[in-house]
Protein backbone atom coordinates (compact mmCIF):
# COMPACT_ATOMS: atom_id res chain seq x y z
CA UNK A 1 0.00 0.00 0.00
CA UNK A 2 1.36 3.67 -0.90
CA UNK A 3 2.55 6.03 1.65
CA UNK A 4 3.14 9.34 2.28
CA UNK A 5 6.56 10.99 3.33
CA UNK A 6 5.74 13.38 5.36
CA UNK A 7 8.21 16.42 6.57
CA UNK A 8 9.69 15.28 9.69
CA UNK A 9 10.15 17.45 12.94
CA UNK A 10 13.97 17.23 13.15
CA UNK A 11 14.07 19.78 16.24
CA UNK A 12 11.52 20.26 19.10
CA UNK A 13 11.09 24.19 17.71
CA UNK A 14 10.70 23.37 14.00
CA UNK A 15 7.48 23.90 12.13
CA UNK A 16 8.76 24.30 8.79
CA UNK A 17 12.12 23.67 6.88
CA UNK A 18 13.79 23.69 3.82
CA UNK A 19 14.14 20.97 1.55
CA UNK A 20 17.74 21.32 0.52
CA UNK A 21 18.58 17.99 -1.38
CA UNK A 22 17.09 14.97 -2.24
CA UNK A 23 19.37 12.29 -2.46
CA UNK A 24 16.75 9.76 -4.23
CA UNK A 25 14.86 10.35 -7.88
CA UNK A 26 11.79 8.93 -8.80
CA UNK A 27 11.81 5.32 -9.45
CA UNK A 28 14.77 4.67 -6.81
CA UNK A 29 14.04 1.58 -4.56
CA UNK A 30 14.92 2.15 -1.25
CA UNK A 31 15.18 0.54 2.47
CA UNK A 32 14.62 1.94 5.71
CA UNK A 33 17.67 3.84 7.20
CA UNK A 34 18.68 4.89 3.88
CA UNK A 35 19.10 8.42 2.96
CA UNK A 36 15.90 10.44 1.18
CA UNK A 37 16.99 14.16 1.92
CA UNK A 38 18.89 17.05 3.81
CA UNK A 39 16.70 19.45 5.76
CA UNK A 40 17.47 22.58 6.50
CA UNK A 41 15.50 23.22 9.98
CA UNK A 42 15.51 26.78 12.00
CA UNK A 43 18.78 25.35 14.00
CA UNK A 44 20.84 23.17 11.75
CA UNK A 45 21.13 21.33 8.12
CA UNK A 46 20.20 17.86 8.79
CA UNK A 47 20.13 14.71 7.17
CA UNK A 48 16.69 12.55 6.69
CA UNK A 49 16.39 8.84 6.70
CA UNK A 50 13.52 6.25 5.26
CA UNK A 51 11.52 4.75 8.28
CA UNK A 52 9.57 2.34 5.82
CA UNK A 53 11.06 0.44 2.56
CA UNK A 54 9.24 0.74 -1.17
CA UNK A 55 10.02 2.39 -4.08
CA UNK A 56 9.71 6.54 -4.63
CA UNK A 57 6.36 6.71 -6.57
CA UNK A 58 6.45 10.77 -6.69
CA UNK A 59 8.34 13.56 -5.37
CA UNK A 60 6.02 16.43 -4.57
CA UNK A 61 8.30 19.06 -2.91
CA UNK A 62 11.32 19.91 -5.23
CA UNK A 63 14.75 21.03 -4.30
CA UNK A 64 15.00 24.62 -2.57
CA UNK A 65 11.19 24.37 -1.31
CA UNK A 66 11.36 26.99 1.10
CA UNK A 67 8.82 26.97 4.58
CA UNK A 68 7.55 23.34 4.03
CA UNK A 69 5.06 22.74 6.53
CA UNK A 70 6.00 19.82 9.37
CA UNK A 71 4.44 16.94 8.37
CA UNK A 72 3.38 17.84 5.04
CA UNK A 73 3.41 15.14 2.35
CA UNK A 74 6.87 15.62 0.38
CA UNK A 75 6.97 11.96 -1.84
CA UNK A 76 4.82 9.23 -2.30
CA UNK A 77 6.26 5.68 -1.58
CA UNK A 78 5.04 2.87 -3.65
CA UNK A 79 5.12 -1.05 -3.25
CA UNK A 80 6.49 -3.21 -5.86
CA UNK A 81 4.04 -3.81 -8.69
CA UNK A 82 2.06 -0.69 -7.95
CA UNK A 83 1.88 2.29 -9.45
CA UNK A 84 1.53 6.36 -8.95
CA UNK A 85 -2.81 6.25 -10.92
CA UNK A 86 -3.49 2.95 -9.09
CA UNK A 87 -2.86 4.89 -6.00
CA UNK A 88 -4.14 8.31 -6.49
CA UNK A 89 -7.48 8.69 -7.24
CA UNK A 90 -7.62 12.49 -6.84
CA UNK A 91 -5.48 15.22 -6.30
CA UNK A 92 -3.57 15.17 -2.24
CA UNK A 93 -5.61 17.55 -0.03
CA UNK A 94 -3.13 20.52 0.64
CA UNK A 95 -1.95 20.40 4.33
CA UNK A 96 -4.19 22.61 6.44
CA UNK A 97 -2.19 25.99 7.77
CA UNK A 98 -2.25 26.45 11.40
CA UNK A 99 -3.16 29.93 11.99
CA UNK A 100 -4.18 31.88 15.10
CA UNK A 101 -7.25 32.53 16.61
CA UNK A 102 -6.21 36.22 17.40
CA UNK A 103 -7.52 38.15 14.48
CA UNK A 104 -5.17 39.84 12.52
CA UNK A 105 -6.93 41.88 10.34
CA UNK A 106 -3.59 44.11 8.94
CA UNK A 107 -2.21 40.89 7.63
CA UNK A 108 0.10 41.76 4.06
CA UNK A 109 -1.80 41.14 1.17
CA UNK A 110 0.49 39.53 -0.67
CA UNK A 111 0.93 37.16 2.45
CA UNK A 112 -2.42 36.70 3.06
CA UNK A 113 -2.99 35.68 -0.93
CA UNK A 114 -0.15 32.46 -0.99
CA UNK A 115 -1.18 31.52 2.99
CA UNK A 116 -4.95 30.88 1.72
CA UNK A 117 -3.45 29.29 -1.29
CA UNK A 118 -1.82 26.91 0.72
CA UNK A 119 -5.06 25.88 2.55
CA UNK A 120 -6.65 25.35 -0.88
CA UNK A 121 -8.58 28.38 -1.02
CA UNK A 122 -7.71 30.54 -3.83
CA UNK A 123 -8.52 34.48 -4.30
CA UNK A 124 -9.04 35.97 -7.36
CA UNK A 125 -7.65 39.63 -6.55
CA UNK A 126 -6.52 41.88 -9.63
CA UNK A 127 -3.29 43.97 -8.91
CA UNK A 128 -4.48 46.84 -8.22
CA UNK A 129 -6.97 46.11 -5.64
CA UNK A 130 -4.26 43.80 -4.25
CA UNK A 131 -1.91 46.94 -3.73
CA UNK A 132 -4.97 48.58 -2.35
CA UNK A 133 -5.29 46.33 -0.05
CA UNK A 134 -2.13 45.97 1.35
CA UNK A 135 -1.99 50.10 1.59
CA UNK A 136 -4.87 49.91 3.81
CA UNK A 137 -4.55 46.74 5.96
CA UNK A 138 -7.31 44.78 3.92
CA UNK A 139 -8.11 41.17 4.86
CA UNK A 140 -8.59 40.09 1.62
CA UNK A 141 -10.49 36.73 3.25
CA UNK A 142 -13.37 39.23 4.58
CA UNK A 143 -13.96 40.51 0.91
CA UNK A 144 -16.54 39.41 -1.24
CA UNK A 145 -15.61 40.04 -5.32
CA UNK A 146 -17.74 41.30 -7.94
CA UNK A 147 -15.74 40.46 -10.98
CA UNK A 148 -15.46 37.12 -13.03
CA UNK A 149 -15.60 34.15 -11.18
CA UNK A 150 -15.35 36.23 -8.10
CA UNK A 151 -12.33 38.42 -8.57
CA UNK A 152 -11.91 41.40 -6.30
CA UNK A 153 -11.42 44.57 -7.68
CA UNK A 154 -10.59 48.34 -6.64
CA UNK A 155 -14.60 48.77 -6.51
CA UNK A 156 -14.92 46.13 -4.15
CA UNK A 157 -12.60 47.37 -1.58
CA UNK A 158 -13.79 51.31 -2.17
CA UNK A 159 -17.71 49.67 -1.43
CA UNK A 160 -18.30 50.38 2.53
CA UNK A 161 -21.21 48.03 3.00
CA UNK A 162 -18.26 45.19 1.52
CA UNK A 163 -15.41 45.91 3.87
CA UNK A 164 -16.53 45.58 7.41
CA UNK A 165 -14.98 47.53 10.62
CA UNK A 166 -13.11 44.59 11.18
CA UNK A 167 -11.80 43.87 8.13
CA UNK A 168 -9.21 47.18 8.11
CA UNK A 169 -6.39 47.77 10.28
CA UNK A 170 -6.74 50.77 12.88
CA UNK A 171 -4.79 53.81 11.15
CA UNK A 172 -4.59 55.88 14.51
CA UNK A 173 -2.92 53.08 16.71
CA UNK A 174 -1.92 53.99 20.13
CA UNK A 175 1.16 53.33 21.88
CA UNK A 176 0.06 50.40 24.08
CA UNK A 177 -1.11 48.49 20.40
CA UNK A 178 1.51 46.59 18.57
CA UNK A 179 2.73 47.72 15.45
CA UNK A 180 1.52 45.34 12.57
CA UNK A 181 3.88 44.16 9.80
CA UNK A 182 1.06 45.70 7.17
CA UNK A 183 1.31 49.21 8.69
CA UNK A 184 4.81 49.19 9.17
CA UNK A 185 4.97 48.31 5.21
CA UNK A 186 2.81 51.36 4.80
CA UNK A 187 4.27 53.55 6.70
CA UNK A 188 7.98 52.77 4.87
CA UNK A 189 6.41 52.49 1.63
CA UNK A 190 8.21 55.60 0.19
CA UNK A 191 11.48 55.18 1.48
CA UNK A 192 13.30 52.97 -0.40
CA UNK A 193 14.29 49.68 1.64
CA UNK A 194 14.78 45.95 1.02
CA UNK A 195 11.97 43.44 2.32
CA UNK A 196 14.30 40.50 4.43
CA UNK A 197 12.15 37.23 4.59
CA UNK A 198 12.60 35.74 8.11
CA UNK A 199 14.45 32.68 8.05
CA UNK A 200 12.95 29.84 10.18
CA UNK A 201 15.70 30.38 12.91
CA UNK A 202 14.94 34.13 13.58
CA UNK A 203 11.11 33.18 13.50
CA UNK A 204 11.57 30.96 16.69
CA UNK A 205 14.20 33.52 18.42
CA UNK A 206 11.91 36.22 17.82
CA UNK A 207 8.90 33.70 19.30
CA UNK A 208 11.79 32.62 22.11
CA UNK A 209 12.71 35.74 23.53
CA UNK A 210 9.46 37.69 23.37
CA UNK A 211 8.05 34.64 25.45
CA UNK A 212 10.84 34.73 27.68
CA UNK A 213 10.59 38.80 28.20
CA UNK A 214 6.90 38.60 28.68
CA UNK A 215 6.49 35.47 30.79
CA UNK A 216 9.92 35.66 32.68
CA UNK A 217 10.29 37.50 35.54
CA UNK A 218 13.98 38.95 35.36
CA UNK A 219 15.90 40.53 38.10
CA UNK A 220 19.74 41.69 37.29
CA UNK A 221 22.88 40.99 39.41
CA UNK A 222 26.08 43.07 38.29
CA UNK A 223 30.17 42.93 39.26
CA UNK A 224 33.51 43.98 38.21
CA UNK A 225 35.94 41.32 38.22
CA UNK A 226 39.91 41.65 38.10
CA UNK A 227 41.60 39.54 35.44
CA UNK A 228 45.07 40.37 35.29
CA UNK A 229 45.70 36.42 36.83
CA UNK A 230 43.77 35.24 34.79
CA UNK A 231 45.74 36.23 31.94
CA UNK A 232 48.94 36.04 33.26
CA UNK A 233 47.54 32.28 33.86
CA UNK A 234 46.37 32.29 30.43
CA UNK A 235 49.93 33.07 28.72
CA UNK A 236 51.35 30.42 30.45
CA UNK A 237 49.07 27.76 29.65
CA UNK A 238 48.43 28.41 26.36
CA UNK A 239 52.48 28.61 25.85
CA UNK A 240 52.52 25.26 27.12
CA UNK A 241 49.96 24.00 24.92
CA UNK A 242 51.78 25.21 21.64
CA UNK A 243 52.71 21.61 20.72
CA UNK A 244 49.17 20.16 21.01
CA UNK A 245 48.06 23.38 18.40
CA UNK A 246 45.46 23.98 21.28
CA UNK A 247 44.66 27.69 22.16
CA UNK A 248 42.68 28.94 25.88
CA UNK A 249 40.21 31.93 25.34
CA UNK A 250 39.24 34.25 28.53
CA UNK A 251 35.70 32.26 27.38
CA UNK A 252 36.91 28.53 28.55
CA UNK A 253 37.67 30.13 31.69
CA UNK A 254 34.17 31.78 32.25
CA UNK A 255 33.06 27.95 31.28
CA UNK A 256 35.14 26.38 33.71
CA UNK A 257 34.07 29.28 36.47
CA UNK A 258 30.55 29.02 35.97
CA UNK A 259 30.69 25.24 36.07
CA UNK A 260 32.15 25.26 39.70
CA UNK A 261 29.95 28.05 40.74
CA UNK A 262 27.17 26.19 39.77
CA UNK A 263 28.44 23.06 42.03
CA UNK A 264 29.20 25.49 44.82
CA UNK A 265 25.64 26.54 44.67
CA UNK A 266 23.48 23.51 43.93
CA UNK A 267 20.12 25.01 44.45
CA UNK A 268 20.96 27.44 41.70
CA UNK A 269 22.06 24.92 39.04
CA UNK A 270 18.17 24.29 38.35
CA UNK A 271 15.49 24.92 35.44
CA UNK A 272 11.76 26.08 35.35
CA UNK A 273 9.06 23.38 34.69
CA UNK A 274 6.17 24.77 34.86
CA UNK A 275 5.18 22.91 37.81
CA UNK A 276 8.34 22.38 39.55
CA UNK A 277 11.64 23.02 39.37
CA UNK A 278 14.64 20.70 38.10
CA UNK A 279 17.81 20.87 40.08
CA UNK A 280 20.49 19.59 38.04
CA UNK A 281 23.25 17.55 39.30
CA UNK A 282 25.54 18.31 36.57
CA UNK A 283 26.82 21.43 35.44
CA UNK A 284 26.13 21.95 31.78
CA UNK A 285 26.61 25.20 30.62
CA UNK A 286 25.45 26.47 27.16
CA UNK A 287 26.87 29.73 25.14
CA UNK A 288 26.10 31.46 22.95
CA UNK A 289 26.98 31.32 19.62
CA UNK A 290 26.45 34.43 16.11
CA UNK A 291 25.97 31.90 13.45
CA UNK A 292 23.98 33.16 10.12
CA UNK A 293 20.64 34.33 10.16
CA UNK A 294 20.57 34.26 13.96
CA UNK A 295 22.34 32.31 16.86
CA UNK A 296 22.68 29.10 18.63
CA UNK A 297 23.30 28.10 22.09
CA UNK A 298 25.54 25.02 22.17
CA UNK A 299 25.72 23.24 25.19
CA UNK A 300 28.74 21.73 26.99
CA UNK A 301 28.09 18.92 28.74
CA UNK A 302 29.82 18.16 32.61
CA UNK A 303 32.11 21.60 32.45
CA UNK A 304 32.83 21.10 36.01
CA UNK A 305 34.49 17.65 35.54
CA UNK A 306 36.76 18.98 32.55
CA UNK A 307 40.18 20.22 32.10
CA UNK A 308 40.36 23.85 30.39
CA UNK A 309 42.10 22.67 27.68
CA UNK A 310 39.16 19.83 27.47
CA UNK A 311 36.53 22.60 27.41
CA UNK A 312 38.64 24.88 24.84
CA UNK A 313 38.89 21.78 22.05
CA UNK A 314 35.45 20.85 22.45
CA UNK A 315 33.80 24.85 22.53
CA UNK A 316 35.95 25.10 19.11
CA UNK A 317 34.06 22.03 17.38
CA UNK A 318 31.03 23.12 18.71
CA UNK A 319 31.27 26.71 17.42
CA UNK A 320 32.75 25.63 14.23
CA UNK A 321 30.12 23.18 13.24
CA UNK A 322 27.58 26.03 15.34
CA UNK A 323 28.53 28.33 12.53
CA UNK A 324 27.72 25.42 9.41
CA UNK A 325 24.39 24.57 10.86
CA UNK A 326 25.84 20.99 11.38
CA UNK A 327 24.68 20.83 14.98
CA UNK A 328 22.46 17.90 16.17
CA UNK A 329 19.53 19.06 18.18
CA UNK A 330 20.81 16.97 21.69
CA UNK A 331 24.14 19.65 21.26
CA UNK A 332 22.15 23.00 21.69
CA UNK A 333 19.22 21.63 23.71
CA UNK A 334 18.77 21.22 27.71
CA UNK A 335 21.63 23.15 29.75
CA UNK A 336 20.35 25.07 33.11
CA UNK A 337 23.51 28.33 32.50
CA UNK A 338 24.09 30.06 29.61
CA UNK A 339 26.98 32.55 28.49
CA UNK A 340 26.46 35.31 26.16
CA UNK A 341 30.15 37.06 25.69
CA UNK A 342 30.43 40.34 23.81
CA UNK A 343 33.22 41.17 25.42
CA UNK A 344 34.97 40.03 22.66
CA UNK A 345 33.32 42.74 20.03
CA UNK A 346 34.18 45.50 22.44
CA UNK A 347 30.77 45.48 24.13
CA UNK A 348 31.20 47.10 28.05
CA UNK A 349 28.11 45.48 29.40
CA UNK A 350 24.67 45.08 28.74
CA UNK A 351 21.60 43.07 30.09
CA UNK A 352 20.66 39.08 28.17
CA UNK A 353 17.49 37.71 27.93
CA UNK A 354 17.19 34.55 29.73
CA UNK A 355 17.13 31.01 27.36
CA UNK A 356 14.08 29.04 28.93
CA UNK A 357 14.29 27.31 30.62
CA UNK A 358 17.50 28.12 32.13
CA UNK A 359 17.47 29.81 35.41
CA UNK A 360 20.24 32.29 34.57
CA UNK A 361 22.61 33.60 31.82
CA UNK A 362 25.56 35.71 32.16
CA UNK A 363 25.95 38.51 30.32
CA UNK A 364 29.70 39.36 29.61
CA UNK A 365 31.67 42.82 28.93
CA UNK A 366 35.36 43.19 27.65
CA UNK A 367 38.37 43.64 30.28
CA UNK A 368 39.76 47.07 30.11
CA UNK A 369 42.58 48.57 31.97
CA UNK A 370 40.91 50.75 34.49
CA UNK A 371 42.35 52.85 37.69
CA UNK A 372 41.67 50.90 40.80
CA UNK A 373 42.26 50.23 44.10
CA UNK A 374 44.56 47.44 44.31
CA UNK A 375 44.32 44.33 47.21
CA UNK A 376 47.05 45.88 48.70
CA UNK A 377 44.49 49.10 49.37
CA UNK A 378 46.92 51.46 46.54
CA UNK A 379 45.98 53.06 43.95
CA UNK A 380 46.79 51.15 40.70
CA UNK A 381 46.00 49.92 36.95
CA UNK A 382 44.08 46.62 36.27
CA UNK A 383 41.76 44.54 34.07
CA UNK A 384 38.63 45.22 35.29
CA UNK A 385 35.48 43.03 32.94
CA UNK A 386 32.05 43.84 33.89
CA UNK A 387 29.45 41.01 34.15
CA UNK A 388 25.93 40.91 34.46
CA UNK A 389 23.43 38.12 35.45
CA UNK A 390 19.93 37.80 34.33
CA UNK A 391 18.15 35.84 36.89
CA UNK A 392 14.56 33.77 36.86
CA UNK A 393 13.18 34.98 39.87
CA UNK A 394 10.82 31.78 40.01
CA UNK A 395 14.09 29.34 39.97
CA UNK A 396 16.67 31.48 42.33
CA UNK A 397 16.08 34.27 45.03
CA UNK A 398 17.94 37.64 45.23
CA UNK A 399 20.53 36.16 48.23
CA UNK A 400 21.11 33.07 46.20
CA UNK A 401 21.72 34.56 43.14
CA UNK A 402 24.31 36.82 44.76
CA UNK A 403 25.95 33.74 45.97
CA UNK A 404 26.02 32.21 42.69
CA UNK A 405 27.73 35.50 40.84
CA UNK A 406 30.00 35.89 43.89
CA UNK A 407 31.27 32.62 43.54
CA UNK A 408 31.86 33.37 39.66
CA UNK A 409 33.76 36.19 40.52
CA UNK A 410 35.52 34.45 43.20
CA UNK A 411 36.96 31.29 40.28
CA UNK A 412 37.71 33.63 37.80
CA UNK A 413 40.21 35.63 40.33
CA UNK A 414 41.51 33.23 41.56
CA UNK A 415 41.99 30.73 38.23
CA UNK A 416 44.86 28.59 40.30
CA UNK A 417 42.72 27.44 42.81
CA UNK A 418 39.78 26.97 39.92
CA UNK A 419 42.03 24.63 38.09
CA UNK A 420 43.61 22.88 40.97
Amino acid sequence: MATEILMPALSPTMEEGTLTKWFVTEGDVVQSGDLLAEIETDKATMEFEAVDEGIIGKILVSEGALNVRVNSPIAILIEDGETLDMVIEEPLAPTPLITSAKKDFAADANILTTELARQGKRIFVSPLAKRIAAEKGVNLALISGSGPKGRIVKADLDNSSNVSDETIAPTNLKISESFSGSAANGLYQSRTHTVVPLNGMRKVIATRVTEAKQTIPHFYLRREIVLDDLLSMRTKINKSLEARKIKISVNDFIIKACALALQSTPTANSVWADDCILQMKAADVAVAVAVDGGLLTPVLLDAESKLISQIAVEMKDLVDRARNHKLAPHEYQGGSFAISNLGMMGIDSFDAIINPPHGAILAVGVGKKCPTVLSDGTLGVATIMSVTMSVDHRVIDGALGAELLGKIVENLENPAAMLA
